[in-house]
């Protein structure tokens, strides 16, 4: 089907607007057109209104058609210069709308022309993607952001360099192995020379089986401690029983404790240590530990008693004669006022480790209890108060 040049509103209401009085004028070209493709269809419609003889509806259709052949060529004849810059472009189509008085068909017939000239001439100038202005403007903006992200990453990759750069030991680095094998070493080596820990697990006679999980977890932390320590103890696990609840318990929740680098013995701390190199410490001893000395072992009693046996750990000591001694908290440390005036000087085991480990390395008591007893015992330093 034949598409007409795309015309303004107001040009095409013009041109329909003078179409009568212009069409009496331009009838002779219908009645003479006598050749050409659609000179014998003029002739017929022209004939068909000077006879009306053949019917009134015949009449009425004829003059309604020739009409709107008329005015469709006086918009091209209204638009002549439009229809001209649009499709000298379309070289294929020829030019259409040229109103040269040759006839009105052969005008007509140049009226087909290709359908992109409409989407042509509808793309406005400035947006020739067919987006519109609110889709370019979050596109520049999206475009915008993901610049700005790829400055960030590279200036936080250029900064984290150049900071472990800065920071980077010039002391050779070891591998996990290598670091594996220098603490076996220096545990081994406390064996010979270093000071002695026992843990006496005759006691958990006396416990629960929830005291007794409690216990395997501190031992684990005391190795763990031990193992990290610059200056570490010999550790022993005396009157550990295979199958008992308390070596269940410690096999359960330790991984690799069958591999722990320590004496593991179901005997008596009595019947492998001379008796005056036993100090036993206990928090109901009268005598403070002033030193830690190398030459001697270190007993602590496994318990973790939730039920409050005082004094247990003192009688054992007491009934075998032995030296005791407790940690120097009430020579460096105060009370301090709490919401529930809670003050203990009873820790765990793991925690009597650190303030040992840590004073044997620092030869500092007031060091070692900060970092053993905790805030929750209701003591602090004396030169923290104020």
């Amino acid at each position: 089907m034949a598409t007409l040049c795309p015309t303004t509103t107001r040009q095409r209401d013009s041109a329909a607007a003078t179409a009568p009085d212009q069409w009496q004028a331009l009838l002779p070209l219908f009645r003479t057109r006598g050749g050409g493709t659609h000179g014998g269809e003029a002739a017929r419609a022209a004939q068909l209104q000077e006879t009306p003889q053949h019917g009134s509806t015949r009449c009425k259709d004829s003059e309604a058609r020739q009409h709107r052949e008329m005015t469709t060529y006086l918009e091209c004849e209204a638009e002549d210069s439009t229809c001209r810059g649009v499709c000298d472009h379309q070289p294929d189509y020829g030019v259409a709308c040229q109103g040269n008085g040759e006839g009105l068909w052969d005008a007509l017939g140049l009226l087909q022309i290709d359908m992109g000239c409409e989407s042509v001439k509808s793309q406005s100038p400035g947006n020739e993607t067919g987006c519109s202005r609110n889709v370019l403007r979050k596109q520049r903006n999206w475009e915008k952001i993901i610049s700005a992200k790829k400055r960030k990453r590279k200036y936080e990759r250029e900064r984290r360099r150049a900071k472990i750069a800065e920071e980077r030991d010039p002391a050779p680095q070891f591998s996990k192995r290598d670091l594996k094998g220098v603490t076996r070493e220096r545990l081994l080596g406390a064996k010979e020379t270093g000071p002695r820990l026992c843990v006496d697990l005759s006691v958990t006679t006396h416990m629960t089986k929830k005291e007794i999980s409690r216990l395997a977890a501190q031992i684990r932390r005391l190795y763990g401690s031990n193992k990290k320590s610059q200056k570490p103890f010999w550790l022993y696990l005396t009157g550990f029983v295979q199958n008992s609840p308390i070596a269940e318990e410690c096999l359960r929740m330790n991984d690799g404790f069958s591999s722990y680098l320590m004496d593991v013995t179901p005997e008596s701390y009595l019947d492998l240590f001379p008796p005056e190199t036993i100090v036993y410490l206990t928090p109901d001893a009268e005598e403070a530990l002033e030193d830690v000395d190398p030459h001697k072992v270190y007993i602590l009693g496994g318990l973790v008693d939730e039920s409050i046996q005082k004094r247990l750990t003192f009688q054992n000591a007491q009934e075998r004669h032995l030296q005791m001694a407790r940690l120097p908290i009430q020579e460096y440390m105060v009370k301090k006022v709490n919401a529930k005036n809670y003050h203990s000087t009873t820790l765990a085991i793991n925690q009597v480790f650190d303030a040992l480990s840590t004073y044997y390395e620092t030869n500092s008591w007031a060091e070692a209890l900060k970092a053993a007893v905790s805030p929750g015992k209701g003591y602090v330093l004396r030169d923290t108060i104020q």
